[in-house]
C-alpha cells in the first residue's frame, strides 16, 4: 500500500487514502480522491509488462477490457520490491449476477479482438505444466499422496485429450471467470489479463458458468466439458502454491479435489467455488 501510494503521489495524483479492494496473491487498491485502481505484486516477473501491452492493444481493437489510467504513462512501475500498475476505477452498476447472454456476448467480443493481435504469449499447456510442477513440489504436509496422484493424472490426461482434439487455437483470456468481469456503466469489462495464453476457445469457456458457455455461439460443448476437468485441477494446484493467499483457499481446494474424485461430468468452476462457501 505504501509503495502504491508513494508511486501515485510521485506521478502527480492526489492520494488521501488507499482502500483495499482485493487481497490475495496480489493487492488491488482504490486510491482516493484521485479514483485510480492499482494492482501491486512482488517484483521479479515480467507478466505486468505483458498485461500492460495486451491492455493497450485490446483497447485499440475496441475490446471490452478495463482501461489503463489515462493520467499516467501506461507502464509497470517498480518501487520497494513491488511492481505497480494503474488502471481506470469502475463502479459496479449492480450487485446481481451478470445475465448469461450478456456475459457470452462480451466474451465473444473479447475473443474477436484477441484474434486480431500478434503478440508473443504462452500456450495453455505451459500453464498446465506450471500446475504440474506445483503439485510435484508441494509439501507432503499440505497435499496427501492420493490427492497428488489425482491432480497429476488429471492434469496430464486432460491436457493430452484436449491437445489431441486438434481444435483451432487463438489468444485467450486464460481465466475469464466471474471474478474477472466488471459490470460497469459502459458495459462488461474483463480484467486480469496476465493469464492470457493461446489455446482452444473451449479452455476459456470452461472457466465461465455453464449458462454462459451454453450461449456462446458455435462453442464445441463436448470440448468445453473436457476442459472443465482440466480447469478444476489447475485451480486446485494454484491453491497449493507457496504463499497462496486466496481467502478460503484451502476450503476451495478441498471442494475441487472432491469434484475431481467424483469424475465426469465435471461441474463448472463457479459451482464448486460456491460449494466452498465463497461468493
Amino acid at each position: 500500500m505504501a509503495a502504491a501510494t508513494s508511486t501515485a503521489l510521485a506521478l502527480g495524483l492526489t492520494v488521501g487514502d488507499a482502500i483495499v479492494v482485493h487481497n490475495s496473491n496480489k493487492v488491488a487498491l482504490r486510491l482516493v480522491p484521485c479514483d485510480v485502481f492499482v494492482r501491486v505484486a512482488h517484483a521479479g516477473r515480467e507478466v505486468a509488462r505483458f498485461e500492460i501491452e495486451l491492455a493497450r492493444q485490446l483497447a485499440d481493437a475496441d475490446s471490452p477490457v478495463a482501461a489503463l489510467e489515462p493520467r499516467v504513462e501506461p507502464r509497470a512501475y517498480e518501487r520497494d520490491g513491488f511492481v505497480i500498475t494503474m488502471w481506470t476505477y469502475y463502479e459496479s452498476v449492480t450487485s446481481a449476477d451478470v445475465p448469461p447472454a450478456d456475459y457470452a456476448r462480451a466474451l465473444e467480443r473479447l475473443h474477436t479482438g484477441m484474434k486480431s493481435l500478434d503478440i508473443p504469449s504462452p500456450h495453455f499447456t505451459d500453464r498446465v505444466a506450471e500446475a504440474e510442477q506445483l503439485v510435484a513440489n508441494c509439501d507432503d504436509r499440505l497435499l496427501a499422496d492420493e490427492d497428488r496422484e489425482l491432480l497429476t493424472t488429471t492434469l496430464q490426461d486432460r491436457r493430452r485429450a484436449i491437445v489431441d482434439r486438434g481444435a483451432v487455437e487463438q489468444l485467450l483470456h486464460g481465466e475469464p471467470h466471474p471474478g474477472n468481469v466488471l459490470d460497469t456503466s459502459s458495459g462488461l469489462r474483463f480484467i486480469d489479463l496476465e493469464t492470457c495464453c493461446r489455446g482452444p476457445l473451449a479452455f476459456d469457456l470452461a472457466h465461465v458458468p455453464e449458462p454462459v458457455s451454453d450461449r456462446y455461439p458455435g462453442a464445441d460443448q463436448q470440448l468445453v466439458r473436457e476442459c472443465r476437468g482440466l480447469v478444476l485441477a489447475m485451480v486446485a494446484a494454484w491453491r497449493f502454491e507457496p504463499g497462496d493467499q486466496l481467502p478460503n483457499g484451502q476450503r476451495v481446494a478441498r471442494e475441487l479435489l472432491q469434484a475431481l474424485r467424483e469424475g465426469p461430468p465435471w461441474p463448472a468452476l463457479d459451482v464448486v467455488v460456491r460449494r466452498a462457501g465463497v461468493p
